[in-house]
This record gives C-alpha cells, structure tokens and sequence, in this order.
C-alpha cells in the first residue's frame, strides 16, 4: 500500500529488526518473544464418556465458537463438577482467546468468565501490551513459528506459542494503535457489511424481475384472466395453463438403488447426475461418479438427450438443469428425475419457471405427503405452469438475459468492491502492528465534535 505511506507518517528512526520477515521497526522497538511479555493458559476438555460432565451452566469453549471479535455463549457447557476435578483454569472476562489447532489464528475476546478447551491459548490482562493490541498482532506473528504437518495443515503447541517472536513496545503506543485499528477497522466492516447487503438486495431484485416476467409476460397492456392457480394469480388471457404432464412427452425417475452397485462405478466413465451435479442450471459430474458402457447401456432408459430436463428428486426442491450438447448420453442417477419436454414448452423457459418462487412452493405442497419433501413423475407431472405461446417464451428469454447480465454486473461490482476493502483491512493492521506507520498522534474523531469524518477510498 502506497495510499498507507502516503495518508500516514512514519517513524522518524527504524532499525534492523533481525527477523526476516519483519524487515525494519521503529528504532525504540524490541523483538521479544511471546514467553517474555503476554503470559497464556489453556484449557481441557472433560472426558465425554461421563455425559454429566457436560451438564452445567459454565461456558465452555471450543474453536468453533470464536466468530466475532467478543463472545458470550458457547455451543456446550460444562458442570461443576468437571471444572473442579480438572482444576480448570477459569478464562476471566475480557481475556483474548486464540485457536491454536484447526482454525489456528482466530481469535475472539471473552464477554463474561468461561472455561475453554486444550486448542485454546487465553492471554490474560497481565500482559505487558495491551490485549486490544495483541488481538490484532497475534494471529500474524504467532502463525509465522507454527510447523506445518503432513497434510499442509499448519500446527502450533504451546512451547511454539511461547517462543514466537513479538514486539515490545510501549504500553500507551501499542493502546494508541489499537484504538486507532478499532476505529478505522469497523469503518471498513461497515462499509463491507453495506456492499454485502446490497449484494443480497440485487440477487433478490433479478429473481423478482425474472420471476415476474415468466409469469405474467412482457407486455404490461395486455388483458389478464385469473390462472386458476394461487402462486399464479393472473396471467395474460391468451396463455395457456396446464399442468406439466400435458407439456411433457415423458418423464423417468433415476435407477432403483439396487440397479446400481458401488462396484459399478469406474473413474472417468460416463457421469451419473444426481442433485449435487446441478449447479446453477449446470450440470458439473464428479469424475468419481460414472460407469462403463456396459452399466450404460444396461441403463440406457436413464440416458439423458438434450434438452430433458433433469430434477433433484429429494432435497432442495426446484433443483434442476437443463441437459445441454455436451452431456448427451450421460446418466440420470438415483437422486434425480429426468423430463422431456414437448414443443410448447422450451427447456430454458420451463427452466426459469421451476426455479422461481412461486412453483417451488407449489411443488412442496405437491410433495408434502411422504416424509421428505420427496419428487416422484407424479407430483411433478401434477403442478400447474403458464404455457405462451413460443415466440413470447423466447422474447422471455432475451430479456431475462439481458436482466440477468445487468444485475450479475452489479454484483460482481459489489464482490470486488468487497475484496478491496478487505485487502485494504488486512493491509492497514499489518502495516499499523509492525510500524509501518506511526499514529502515536492519533485522536479518535468521535471524541472530538470539530473532527469530520473522513471516508477516503
């Protein structure tokens, strides 16, 4: 970051620190190491075979539960009794707890006295640098002494902790930077969180745009009849409402469990598509799952042709793709329920209208009655959809592409916006907690009335 060095000073005298990844600190700086400044414990975790051990009222923390910068619930607690046996050490309010296996480097405050499990370094306020400034020069310096185990994992345990290097500076600086880090990081947060909705604002934008014009067509002056249907309401008067089994010229559920054998399945053979495969409309096979052509023409009745459309028969209801030129002869697995559909209907305008709203509630009151919201050729076959006329489906079409394209802009602006921030985030703290900048003169503006806020890009 250049935009750092230029809003920013820095210190007037910096020196060699000696570390190689640490380059230059200011010179009244110190290399030391974690054992010499920031005393931690670590916690334990009861045996679980004894289920009274988790029955109590003390917070007990495991990795999982450091989200957020401050935490006051845990997902389990233990009792008493467990606590005492193993002379815990209780974690006081306001401890920095830092995850030193799976997630290494997460970090959370305490809101209100816990226990924590053995993963979990708690560095108490005994410490000769603020925990407010730790919090944010942990996760970095720590990480940099941690050994990496055979599967690339990086792994880190107590003697690794203490002898990682970390800076000693003074008291009062180190708080300065940290406020300073509070205040510019939740600016950033914010700002991210705001693009984040927007995000969530357009994606449900384009699907009411999209699913609007499926529904009740383009032309805004046209005279409307009721469909009959209640997810439907009106439609244009001349379209037709039918139910799918009219539109289709057939439809086929995936093999029978037992027409198909784990021993089937070959690596990089013709692809089973079961509802994992279909993403977005795609279909994405896993090289894993596929067969011989023996197993395929054994199941030739399952083979999809272009244009079916292919269904998740459990799960996520209104999950489905439309088979394109390239997945011609590939299999419709167990998972999944394969339709053709006749020329009044195109594939991509029956797509759009299954994946909208509406339908996929029709089709979970279709499905109610077995103990999964499970799809069979019946309950499909059964739901109501708007049929117009094919030229008024394909001038559909273009204009849900040309909305999709605008709004997929949009937030693809937003995503990157995001990740620039986030870089700029990360940048700021690390330039901040190895002196790259100095704010010693630093004054947080909401302290003082003629400051103005100042938002720079």
């Amino acid at each position: 970051g250049a935009f750092l060095m230029a809003k920013y000073q820095k210190y007037a005298e910096y020196k060699d620190s000696g570390v190689e990844w640490l380059g230059e600190i200011p010179d009244h700086w110190q290399v030391s190491k974690v054992k010499y400044l920031a005393p931690f414990q670590v916690g334990w975790t009861p045996p679980t075979k004894d289920d009274a051990n988790f029955i109590g009222e003390n917070l007990w923390v495991n990795i999982s539960d450091l989200k957020g910068k401050t935490i006051t619930s845990t997902s389990k607690q233990i009792s008493d009794k467990a606590a005492q046996e193993a002379s815990m050490d209780i974690t006081p309010k306001g401890s920095l707890m830092y995850s030193f296996k799976l997630s290494v480097g997460a970090v959370s405050f305490a809101g209100c006295d816990m226990y924590t499990n053995e993963a979990i370094a708690s560095f108490l306020d005994t410490s000769k640098l603020p925990l407010s400034f730790l919090y944010y020069v942990l996760p970095k310096f720590i990480i940099e002494n941690a050994s990496t185990n055979i599967y690339g994992a990086k792994i880190l345990n107590q003697e690794l902790i203490k002898n990682a290097s970390l800076l000693e500076l003074p008291f009062k600086e180190a708080q300065i930077i940290a406020n300073f880090l509070d205040y510019e990081t939740a600016k950033i947060d914010t700002l991210i969180a705001n693009q984040e909705k927007l995000i969530e604002l357009l994606k449900e934008k384009r699907q009411a745009v999209i699913s609007h014009a499926v529904t009740k067509g383009l032309n805004p002056d046209v005279a409307m009849k009721d469909s009959g249907v209640e997810w439907l309401g009106q439609v244009p008067e001349h379209w037709v409402v039918a139910q799918l089994k009219f539109n289709t010229l057939e439809m086929q559920t995936g093999p029978f469990g037992s027409q198909l054998h784990a021993e089937d399945y070959i690596e990089d053979g013709i692809p089973l598509i079961n509802p994992a495969h279909m993403i977005n409309g795609v279909l994405v096979p896993d090289k894993q799952i596929t067969v011989d052509e023996a197993t395929q023409k054994r199941l030739s009745r399952h083979k999809l042709e272009v244009g079916d459309i292919i269904f998740a028969r459990r799960g996520e209801l209104g999950r489905c793709a439309i088979v394109r030129e390239e997945n011609k002869g590939w299999l419709c697995g167990t998972g999944s329920l394969k339709a053709k559909l006749n020329e009044r209907l195109i594939p991509e305008y029956a797509y759009l209208l299954i994946t909208s709203d509406g339908l996929i509630a029709e089709l979970s009151l279709e499905s109610k009655g077995s103990t999964m919201d499970n799809l069979n050729t019946e309950t499909l076959g059964k739901v109501r959809t708007p049929v117009p006329p094919p030229d008024e489906q394909i001038a559909i079409l273009h204009y849900v592409e040309q909305v999709s394209g605008k709004y997929e802009n949009l937030i693809q602006k937003a995503e990157s916006a995001i990740q620039l921030m986030q870089e700029r985030r990360t940048a700021l703290i690390s330039a901040a907690v190895i002196g790259k900048i100095d704010v010693r003169n630093w004054q947080n503006p909401n302290n003082n009335n003629e400051a103005k806020m100042e938002f720079s890009a």
